[in-house]
């Protein structure tokens, strides 16, 4: 059996959620992360490693390139395929351009389809690397593996309009066995057992929620076995908080407080409130903040107002009319917000004059 291990979208060098008390912490946390797969592999040797663009975030440094070169170094009996994606794509003046990789490591420095076969496995891997920030030709989809039998790999970066689109239908009938993919941040298969995006190593921003990891896999007589296996040190949630109300700001953050307790206090939160809460009780959003991880704070609740009994109650005056302008319409969420800011208002300045 051939064994792999396919990662895609290290991003080494990101600063994610730059300005955040945690946001340095996660750049060294990459890292980590990344030397972490390598050193899994020293101790459980896989035959090959497919690294499907954008190991970098952006222009690799010098010293970085020799940082994961060591690192490639201590797999020798790993062979290494990797290729430039959009972020880290060959500029003129790119360390990438005349770098002396380790033997086991294979780069494909050229924009242009290019293999290396592997006799002792009779594999074959093909790639190419950017060498410009978008592509919005399908390059790949005129591929076609060699002719002849084997584990037939492509490595291959994009799937969307501006990076290189991709026909993995087309790739997969052309004879390609496996399309180790890369720069989709969300673990997905494209093509059950065929066309897989291993999604991001790390959570990169907020947007990039779930599990993150990469693709464990083995190939044997023309059958593939492929396991995602999560790997990062922690990931973005979003955190849904139920209000009543009888809620406070105290029992909100409190309930807030558990949860992270019970989630990971490391792992990195988008909070949204929602439900209907008392009328008086404006949550204090950004004191949330100071409880944990917490990126975005969404108030999505809403007062619980009768908006019916208030506006018979207030016929005739401004709070009526108000309330009236509205009534009867389907509104936006925008709009539905504006009449409760807006209504909040009119209500505690009627209060205040009396």
């Amino acid at each position: 059996m051939i064994r792999f291990i396919h990662l895609a979208d290290v991003h080494l060098g990101a600063v994610p959620d730059r300005g955040c008390p945690w946001s340095h912490g996660r750049e060294e946390e990459i890292w980590e992360t990344f030397r972490r797969v390598i050193a899994s592999i020293s101790r459980d040797p896989v035959d090959l490693l497919f690294i499907a663009g954008d190991l970098f975030h952006r222009q690799p440094l010098l010293r970085e390139l020799k940082e994961v070169n060591y690192l490639f170094s201590t797999i020798p009996e790993t062979k290494v395929f990797l290729m430039a994606g959009n972020h880290d794509y060959i500029k003129q003046d790119s360390f990438y351009r005349n770098f002396q990789w380790e033997p086991n490591v294979t780069f494909f420095r050229e924009e242009t389809r290019s293999f290396v076969k592997i006799p002792e496995l009779n594999t074959y891997v093909y790639g190419m690397s950017y060498h410009r920030q978008e592509i919005r030709e399908a390059l790949y989809d005129n591929w076609k593996p060699e002719d002849e039998a084997g584990f037939h790999v492509l490595l291959a970066h994009g799937g969307d309009e501006n990076h290189i689109p991709i026909d993995v239908k087309r790739l997969s009938a052309a004879g390609f066995t496996y399309l180790a993919l890369g720069h989709i941040h969300k673990p997905q298969a494209v093509l059950r057992g065929r066309a897989v995006y291993p999604g991001a190593l790390e959570p990169i921003d907020r947007n990039d929620l779930g599990r993150h990891g990469y693709i464990e896999g083995g190939y044997d007589q023309g059958k593939m076995r492929l396991k995602f296996i999560p790997f990062a040190g922690r990931s973005y949630q979003n955190l849904v908080l139920a209000l009543n109300e009888n809620s406070t700001q105290y029992s909100t953050e409190e309930m807030l407080k558990s949860e992270i307790l019970r989630r990971g206090g490391k792992n990195i939160y988008r909070v949204i409130l929602q439900g209907s809460r008392a009328p008086e009780f404006v949550p204090l959003t950004e004191r949330f903040k100071r409880l944990g991880n917490i990126v975005e704070v969404l108030d999505e609740s809403a007062p619980a107002y009768d908006l019916e009994e208030l506006y018979r109650r207030y016929s005739g005056t401004l709070i009526g009319d108000y309330i009236g302008y509205f009534r009867g319409r389907k509104i936006s969420v925008v709009e539905e917000k504006a009449l409760y800011h807006g209504l909040q208002a009119l209500l505690e300045t009627s209060i205040l004059n009396r």
